[in-house]
């Protein structure tokens, strides 16, 4: 069974919803490329939306042909997810701060003034980070089940430092040829497990498209990230840094919660940064869905509409 997908433009229906044309794209950077799935019209700026953390541009599929037939979406994996670059060796990912940067360089690499940002998990603390770095250059941010970086408990922190530092000087030392491969069922599996009943089946093999890749071996394959984000943990955020960050962000703004989504270390802190936010945003909305953290991809049906919403006012 063949899981890849090819660099050309073509148009992708799923679950029955609307086709849509659809372009694999590639931005350069420094160390390789991003790799990217460019939704609609070329000549219209698009959303820029960014996946959660160890998933990839995929994650938006069942999303994105549910939206409005006259709007573009850009949907990037980050480096080291999909098909993208991963980061030299040596090279520690500072998800949250590296974040910043990577949607700075997106946004210069095309010379857009202003953008709109639509972010699921990690993808939407990035996308909360940029907004508040850069408050007069987002027109809206839509935020799915996420409402501001993760705050970690600072005890835990230092005790897991040198934990995290040796598994990561381990990774990095891993050869191409010790990565373990896996049948396509055995992969499938994996995926599911490892998200715990977030994702569907159904939802596990879009994944799969971008997050595995084959091997020299037939009918084997591997998972396509980076192991190193398996610890990219270092460099979290501080309450008081976070709520600083929200105190700065002036565009339109939406949050969409699953209800049984995302589960903070300290529950209270999910609406602690939306009231934060809701001080200085031009638009403020708050919606919550049933469904998992991953609600935008087993079931878009539930925030399609209140996206759609959102956009047109």
């Amino acid at each position: 069974m063949s899981i890849t997908e090819k660099n050309t433009t073509f148009t992708d229906s799923i679950n029955e919803h609307k086709t849509r044309s659809v372009e694999e794209i590639q931005i350069p950077v420094p160390w390789g490329h991003l790799s990217g799935k460019w939704w609609g019209p070329k000549g219209i700026q698009p959303i820029v939306a960014l996946h959660g953390r160890q998933d990839n541009a995929g994650s938006f599929d069942t999303l994105i042909p549910l939206l409005p037939a006259d709007i573009s979406v850009l949907c990037v994996d980050m480096p080291g997810h999909g098909l993208s670059s991963h980061y030299p060796k040596g090279q520690y990912y500072h998800v949250y701060w590296d974040g910043i940067i990577l949607l700075r360089r997106i946004i210069n690499h095309f010379s857009w003034s202003k953008v709109k940002l639509l972010g699921h998990s990690l993808g939407g603390a990035i996308s909360f980070l940029y907004a508040a770095s850069y408050p007069d250059e987002v027109e809206f941010l839509i935020s799915i089940d996420i409402a501001g970086p993760g705050v970690k408990d600072v005890i835990k922190t230092a005790g897991i430092t040198g934990d995290t530092v040796d598994k990561f000087l381990k990774y990095e030392t891993m050869e191409s040829n010790s990565v373990p491969s896996y049948s396509y069922e055995e992969a499938l599996q994996i995926v599911e497990d490892a998200y715990n009943g977030s994702i569907t089946k159904e939802s596990a093999i879009i994944l799969m498209k971008r997050g595995t890749r084959s091997t020299c071996d037939s009918g084997r394959y591997c998972f396509s990230r980076d192991a190193r984000l398996k610890v990219s943990m270092l460099g979290m955020l501080s309450m008081d840094l976070v709520l600083a960050y929200a105190n700065q962000i002036k565009c339109a703004y939406l949050n969409i919660r699953a209800i049984d989504g995302l589960k903070y270390d300290q529950p209270e802190n999910y609406d602690k940064i939306l009231n934060q936010i809701k001080i200085g945003a031009r638009i403020f909305e708050y919606q919550k869905v049933e469904g998992t953290h991953h609600v935008h991809l087993n079931n878009p049906e539930r925030i399609a509409p209140l996206i759609n919403k959102f956009i047109s006012t």
